[in-house]
């Protein structure tokens, strides 16, 4: 998809391409419309290395902020990368009732940092939520804790060095300085990695944990009004 702010046109897509992503505002994956433009005259005189487009979320109407870097300038146009940057990024769900606390608060701010695009922030985070969780897990918690991230690597299909960053960030025992600087790509598997590892050791325990108590009230309730009406 070619992107080009045209000096007479506006804004110019090849194939009338549409952008759709996750609305940061009502969490629907929505058709964006172009909304805010910068003229191209303007760039043309200035030269900036990246433009900022506003779009609307045509499902709930709010402006979405993205940054373009700009691929080239000609005498009237400019052509802008199609990979974009989210300036506003939706904010990440969890269950996070069933976590430990010391775990909760961590994670909740790797999710920000996440969401902040400030990924290496959001390993560091990340390693601190890993750590408090293997505490929390007790004797064998980390073994457990890598199973279960071993498992994930085998069902999405991940390759070894693909994945070696990961398992750096959530099991090195090194100092934080020696977290390696994570792409886009890789703080996205980790954040994915790192959900399923919490789900795994305390969601679903914990959802299973309740759902049985529950039955048991209900089972315990009959019982009752089957002993008083004999």
């Amino acid at each position: 998809m070619a992107i080009v702010l045209d000096r007479d046109q506006g804004l110019l897509l090849e194939d009338d391409e549409q952008i759709g992503l996750e609305c940061p505002y009502c969490s629907v994956y929505s058709h964006m419309s172009p909304q805010s433009v910068p003229h191209a005259d303007d760039l043309l005189k200035h030269h900036p290395k990246h433009v900022g487009l506003v779009y609307r979320c045509d499902a709930c109407q709010a402006p979405v902020f993205l940054r373009f870097a700009v691929k080239r300038y000609d005498e009237n146009q400019v052509e802008l990368y199609r990979n974009f940057i989210e300036l506003e990024r939706p904010k990440e769900r969890f269950a996070f009732s069933y976590l430990p606390k010391h775990t909760e608060i961590m994670f909740r701010e790797a999710l920000s940092c996440y969401s902040n695009n400030n990924f290496n922030a959001f390993a560091s985070m990340c390693r601190r939520s890993a750590s408090s969780a293997y505490a929390e897990l007790g004797e064998g918690g980390r073994l457990r804790a890598f199973e279960e991230i071993v498992i994930a690597q085998d069902i999405a299909g991940i390759d070894d060095e693909t994945f070696t960053p990961i398992k750096t960030v959530l099991f090195d025992t090194g100092e934080e300085e020696d977290l390696p600087l994570l792409t886009r790509t890789q703080a996205g598997i980790l954040l994915e990695v790192l959900k399923d590892m919490f789900y795994q050791c305390f969601v679903r325990r914990g959802k299973l944990t309740r759902a049985l108590k529950v039955r048991n009230f209900f089972v315990q309730e009959s019982d009752n009004d089957l002993a008083s009406s004999a």
